[in-house]
């Protein structure tokens, strides 16, 4: 059972009282309700003002509210605040009923959304991205280097009690620099999508000595040579360009997927593509498990077909075990979807999805909307 929200006072349940909570009840009723799937923190909470105006609902427990508590909380509200983890589609929809105005997620990603059944009933959705970049940009960058350097493989020699076992040898535990060297004196980082994170992951990838830069976009969309040259002078890269994806495949050294899931890119990286890939190369991937099929990338690291790979996200997420074909490779470092997970991006993502939700109910522009 959820404990009473954080935002509206309990009132005590006794006989004298009985008068009173109804007249409150009845009261709460005549106001717009709005419906937060979890506790968002006290800095988005302090943004629903003024507090007497809304009749708030929210969940306030630290774990996914479920199904069955949105659809009975749900009916009347003008406003439904939920995160990832929360399926809104036609049967919330039809619960909420047409005094809906706003659905508003707490992410950057929206496929928890039926954003057609959402939209085509005139509410609007509001969503979190530019908020979490440079948070999964550093996360994309310290996977990559976890796979090249063996760094899941090593530390389970460590915390195994193997070490003592290992004499030192001119190339025990080695594997390929992420940049370039006087022995590998260009490098290529390979994007399969290439959006405001990929971009911010670049910048990163600079100073560790990338010198050459290829992604490839959607079908059909077109590159923007104009801001890929003025991003190269910028980075000081010796080339950047759009490619396809089999040049993607055979050029990278190290490849980063942060392209958005949904049916176009489902297993955009399958045993076709990674059969493509360097031996030398890295695998990274922090958009969606379901760009990667994962059988096929535990094939590919067992054969050594590419060096390594770091995830963020896997497909199935959050049931994955120890048996997972993934998590048994010890070439590949499993993280459980932490890239957004700083405490100022939380916080900052929170904000911008109450703020989203006020600025429809007070007639305000959205901040942040997303519009198919």
């Amino acid at each position: 059972m959820s404990k009473p929200s954080s935002f509206v006072q309990p009132i005590p349940n006794s006989n004298a009282q009985t008068n009173r909570l109804t007249t409150i009840n009845s009261h709460l009723r005549n106001l717009p309700k709005i419906v937060v799937t979890r506790d968002l923190g006290p800095e988005a909470s302090a943004l629903i003002q003024p507090k007497d105006s809304f009749e708030i609902i929210q969940w306030s427990e630290n774990r996914a509210c479920g199904r069955d508590w949105i659809l009975k909380n749900v009916p009347g509200a003008v406003a439904l605040v939920v995160t990832v983890v929360d399926k809104v589609d036609a049967g919330i929809l039809d619960a909420a009923g047409s005094n809906l105005k706003i659905v508003s997620t707490m992410s950057v990603g929206y496929e928890h959304l039926d954003v057609q059944a959402i939209l085509s009933r005139g509410i609007r959705i509001g969503y979190t991205p530019e908020v979490l970049t440079d948070a999964v940009a550093d996360i994309c960058v310290m996977l990559a280097l976890m796979a090249g350097r063996n760094v899941r493989e090593t530390m389970h020699i460590v915390d195994d009690g193997k070490w003592p076992s290992f004499g030192w040898a001119p190339f025990l535990f080695c594997g390929p620099q992420l940049g370039a060297s006087p022995v590998s004196p260009r490098r290529t980082a390979g994007f399969i999508g290439f959006g405001r994170i990929a971009q911010a992951t670049l910048s990163r990838l600079i100073p560790f000595g990338i010198t050459d830069c290829i992604y490839s976009k959607s079908s059909g969309s077109k590159p923007d040579l104009d801001r890929d040259e003025a991003l190269r002078k910028t980075m000081g890269l010796q080339s950047l360009r759009c490619v396809d994806l089999d040049e993607l495949a055979r050029e990278s050294d190290a490849v980063f997927i942060l392209a958005p899931g949904g049916a176009p890119t489902y297993h955009v990286v399958n045993e076709e593509f990674l059969r493509k890939m360097k031996k030398t190369a890295i695998l990274v991937n922090g958009a969606r498990g379901s760009l990667v099929d994962s059988d096929a990338l535990a094939k590919a690291l067992r054969e050594k077909w590419i060096w390594g790979a770091g995830v963020d996200v896997v497909e199935g997420e959050p049931h994955i075990t120890p048996d997972h074909p993934l998590v048994r490779e010890r070439s590949c470092a499993v993280l459980p979807h932490i890239a957004s997970a700083t405490t100022e991006t939380r916080v900052g993502m929170a904000t911008l999805a109450i703020e989203n939700m006020m600025a429809v109910l007070t007639g305000k522009p959205i901040p942040k909307e997303l519009v198919i």
